[in-house]
C-alpha cells in the first residue's frame, strides 16, 4: 500500500498526520505525509505556534512525485484538516494528478468542518468547499454525526434518520461512508457507536466509552486512517469497521491506563495489527 496523506501536522502530540501516519505504517502502508498546517501542538490546548502551509505546495509537491514516475504506485489519497478552501482546491488538483497516474486510486475524504465548542476551528469557506466539491469526488467519506448534519443541512435525531442521510451522501458520489461518532437521542450513553454504509450494506458497531479528564484529540484522524488501511488490505466494510474500532479502543485503553491527554500512539502500536479486544459489527441492512 502507498497512501498520500494530506492533512495537518503537530510537532508535539498526536493529531492529523501525527495520529494517522504511524498506525497506517504499522499496518504495512508506505505513507507519504503532506502537511496542510504545521503547528507546535493541537489547537485544543488553547495556544499554539505555527502556520498554514502555502496552498500551492500541495499540488507542487504532488507534481514533483509525479515527475519521479512513482505517483502511479499510489493507491489512495487521504485528506483531513485543511487550512483554507484554497488548499482544498490544490488537494483536488493533486487528486486529478493521482487519478491520471493511477485510475484505480481511491480518495478518502475526512471532512473536518470544525467544532468550536471543542476548540477545533476551520477557516471560512472550508466547510462549503468540502460539501460542494470534495465529497462528490470522494470514494470514501468519514464525517462524524455533526458533520453529516452539516452536509445534509438538517439535524438528525434517530438512527433511521442518520441512515437515510448517509444514503443521500452516497447519492452524491462516494461509495462508502463511515460515521465516526454517533450521538442520536436513543443511543446508549455508555457506548460509543460508529456506522459504516455502502449502497449494498449497513453496519453498526459499539464499544464502551472511557472516562477521561480531558478527551484525547486525534481519535477521528486515527480512525479514518485505520479504516482506509483496512479496506486497502482487502477487508470488507464490516471487517474494516470491526478492526478499526477495536484498534482505536485498544489505543484509548492504553492512553487511559497512563492517564495521558495525548494518545498513546506508539506505546499501543500492537493494537494496529492485533487488537487486544474483539468487537463485532451489527448488520442493519440487509437484515
Amino acid at each position: 500500500m502507498n497512501i498520500l496523506s494530506i492533512q495537518s501536522h503537530v510537532v508535539f502530540g498526536h493529531a492529523g498526520n501525527s495520529a494517522a501516519v504511524f498506525p497506517m505504517q504499522c499496518m504495512g502502508a508506505n505513507v507519504w505525509p503532506l502537511h496542510t498546517v504545521q503547528f507546535s501542538n493541537h489547537t485544543q490546548y488553547g495556544h499554539w505556534a505555527g502556520m498554514v502551509m502555502p496552498e500551492a505546495q500541495i499540488s507542487e509537491l504532488t507534481a514533483g512525485i509525479a515527475q519521479t514516475g512513482q505517483l502511479a504506485q499510489c493507491n489512495a489519497l487521504l485528506s483531513g484538516y485543511i487550512g483554507s478552501a484554497a488548499q482544498g482546491e490544490h488537494i483536488l488538483a493533486a487528486l486529478q494528478m493521482l487519478r491520471a497516474a493511477n485510475p484505480l486510486a481511491i480518495y478518502h475524504c475526512d471532512p473536518v468542518m470544525g467544532h468550536p465548542l471543542k476548540g477545533c476551528i476551520v477557516a471560512p469557506g472550508v466547510a462549503e468547499f468540502l460539501i460542494e466539491k470534495a465529497i462528490p469526488e470522494a470514494n470514501i467519506v468519514s464525517p462524524n454525526q455533526l458533520e453529516l448534519e452539516m452536509i445534509v443541512g438538517r439535524s438528525l435525531s434517530s438512527l433511521s434518520e442518520i441512515v437515510v442521510a448517509c444514503h443521500e451522501v452516497l447519492a452524491r458520489g462516494p461509495q462508502t461512508i463511515l460515521i465516526k461518532h454517533l450521538h442520536y437521542q436513543s443511543k446508549d450513553p455508555a457506548c460509543f457507536e460508529m456506522l459504516a454504509l455502502s449502497n449494498d450494506e449497513a453496519w453498526l458497531i459499539r464499544r464502551p466509552i472511557l472516562a477521561f479528564d480531558k478527551e484525547p484529540v486525534g481519535v477521528g484522524d486515527m480512525t479514518s486512517a485505520l479504516f482506509l488501511a483496512s479496506l486497502l488490505t482487502g477487508k470488507s466494510i464490516s471487517a474494516a469497521l470491526e478492526h478499526t474500532t477495536a484498534a482505536v479502543y485498544g489505543v484509548l485503553l492504553e492512553t487511559a491506563s497512563q492517564s495521558r491527554y495525548e494518545l498513546a500512539v506508539v506505546d499501543a502500536r500492537q493494537e494496529y495489527t492485533k487488537p487486544s479486544h474483539a468487537l463485532q459489527a451489527i448488520r442493519l441492512w440487509p437484515e
